[in-house]
């Protein structure tokens, strides 16, 4: 199967960035396709694309702790333009490239695009923070959140090209904020087609611990809004880590509609309270899950030895959508993706257990829920690595989805949270 090719456009890109990206792979003349890249970014940190060696690479890299900064004042600023990338996914001129993206419907796999976007924003953090004088990298820079992606048109033609841009537009001690646009060719323009913010964190070489990065530096009136932007982006997630209902109580609003859910499910005949009858056009929520198995096979693993990001976020989308599309009853359409928390790293040869659940809709919006888990079958210990919430679209009212449980009531109103978050009223 060929591997996607991304031609990054040099004349867009500042000077240590191409020095960056292109390394000594690239032919005279002609941009790094992503097999370069990803081949630029395994010399950097000393990976290899052979299992063995890759494992004793990784072991190598304890050396470099030393090469760490003490402090994030001893690392000079970046501006927003020596990260800033654009990519090109030819789908449109490369056929074979098209078949990897091609869904039965004629459409293009937003799985798919879920990996482009991560590897991307790894792409743009280690521009951030490259250092010429040093041969590879001690800095780990990891995925730690996908903040958020809004859809601004529905359908991706898989027969036209793509074009990705995106920068560091914020930056703490440790963690870094890429900003990522995606836009298609048709009738001769690019149209946007989504907005994407990514968090990324700076581990040091064996990814235990924090390292700092790059201070960042607007320029303009315009930069200096993007940096507000991203400490309000901060400071609403923390608020919203704080709000959690896996440690506060439901507000007074909340309250009420669950109770209001409840009281509308009681026998009226036997008026019980453990007597509940399921109103129309109404699905209970246990009814509307779907689950999927992966075995984490070296072949799926990222430049650090764990397995890749954007895989998970792939089949977790893809589990979210077949759960979506069967409760609807049609293909449904994404609206965002939010608040993707990457919580522990998965092992090579883990068994992935991924659970979706309809926890939310309202008229033609569907909410879903993919919790992501690792098993041991060995110690039977089961441990969170991600949650993932997605907004979907159909294009008829679907039915109203109906808690029973006080844990069930919880899903729904956090998917309730989510929905509020990500669709305008």
């Amino acid at each position: 199967m060929l591997s996607p090719r991304f031609l990054l456009l040099r004349s867009a890109v500042s000077l240590s960035c191409r020095s960056f990206c292109s390394g000594g792979a690239s032919k005279p003349g002609r941009a790094p396709d992503m097999i370069e890249v990803r081949n630029r970014l395994r010399e950097i940190v000393g990976a290899s694309t052979n299992w063995s060696d890759h494992q004793q690479a990784m072991a190598d890299r304890v050396s470099l702790s030393s090469m760490l900064a003490k402090s994030q004042q001893d690392l000079p600023a970046r501006r927003m333009k020596d990260s800033y990338l654009e990519v090109h996914l030819p789908l449109g001129s490369e056929p074979q490239l098209r078949e990897k993206y091609l869904t039965f419907h004629n459409t293009v796999r937003f799985g798919r695009i879920l990996e482009d976007l991560d590897s991307l924003a790894v792409l743009i953090s280690y521009s951030h923070t490259y250092n010429s004088a040093l041969k590879r990298s001690p800095l780990s820079i990891v995925t730690a959140l996908v903040d958020k992606i809004d859809m601004r048109h529905h359908v991706i033609y898989p027969d036209c090209d793509i074009k990705f841009s995106g920068r560091v537009t914020w930056v703490g001690r440790t963690s870094i904020e890429a900003k990522m646009h995606m836009s298609q060719y048709r009738d001769g323009a690019y149209a946007p087609v989504l907005d994407a913010t990514f968090v990324m964190v700076a581990r040091d070489p064996e990814n235990k611990r924090a390292a700092f990065v790059n201070p960042l530096k607007a320029d303009g009136p315009e930069e200096e809004k993007l940096l507000q932007e991203g400490e309000a982006n901060k400071s609403r997630r923390v608020e919203l880590s704080t709000a959690s209902l896996l440690k506060v109580a439901p507000t007074d609003d909340e309250r009420k509609i669950i109770h209001s859910l409840f009281l509308n499910t009681l026998d009226t005949n036997t008026v019980s309270f453990r007597s509940r009858v399921l109103p129309p056009n109404s699905v209970w929520m246990e009814d509307a899950k779907l689950k999927g198995l992966e075995i984490c096979h070296p072949q799926e693993r990222n430049i650090f030895n764990r397995i890749f990001g954007g895989f998970l976020m792939r089949k977790a989308y893809e589990l979210g959508w077949a759960n979506a599309c069967s409760y609807g009853g049609c293909r449904p359409n994404l609206v965002a993706v939010d608040d993707i928390l990457f919580q522990k790293p998965v092992e090579i040869g883990s068994l992935l257990l991924l659970s979706s659940q309809v926890c939310y809709t309202q008229g033609k919006y569907i909410q879903v829920r993919v919790h992501s888990e690792v098993f041991d079958p060995l110690t039977r210990q089961h441990n969170t690595t991600n949650v993932f919430h997605y907004t979907f679209i159909s294009d008829r009212d679907v039915p109203n989805i109906i808690p029973k449980t006080y844990g069930e009531s919880m899903l729904y109103l956090d998917g309730k949270r989510h929905f509020n978050q990500t669709v305008e009223p």
